[in-house]
């Protein structure tokens, strides 16, 4: 089970960190990645990491913005998001994969999602 927190309604400029707790197996050797959708489009890949957190991408539309990380022994992983915009206003979504992809079809656990507004 993968349970998202830390969204809410931050002002342009702002930051705000996701949390992804994660419970019922081990993720620990698992990539994770985070993903978000805006009602009526295509999920957007948003960031990934490796098992050990030696590897990182991100989306383009994110890339120097948002920094994601994991700490195994919590069974965590954290999305650090800066400089938000009124477009990053979407959904947010854990995942976990057995590989370390941007393709949202390759994650095959995912948490309920956070919603995440940023007012201009």
């Amino acid at each position: 089970q993968l349970v998202e927190s830390g969204g809410g309604v931050v002002q342009a400029g702002g930051s705000l960190t996701l949390s992804c707790a994660a419970s019922g197996r081990s993720f620990g050797t698992s990539p994770m990645g985070w993903f978000r959708q805006i009602p009526g489009k295509d999920r957007e890949f948003v960031a990934a990491i490796s098992w050990s957190g030696g590897s990182t991408y991100y989306g383009d539309s994110v890339k120097g913005r948002f920094t994601i990380s994991r700490d195994n022994t919590k069974s965590t992983v954290y999305l650090r998001m800066t400089n938000l915009k009124p477009e990053d206003t979407a959904v947010y979504y854990c995942a976990a994969s057995g590989v370390l992809t941007p393709r949202d079809n390759e994650y095959q656990y995912w948490g309920q999602g956070t919603q995440v507004t940023v007012a201009s």
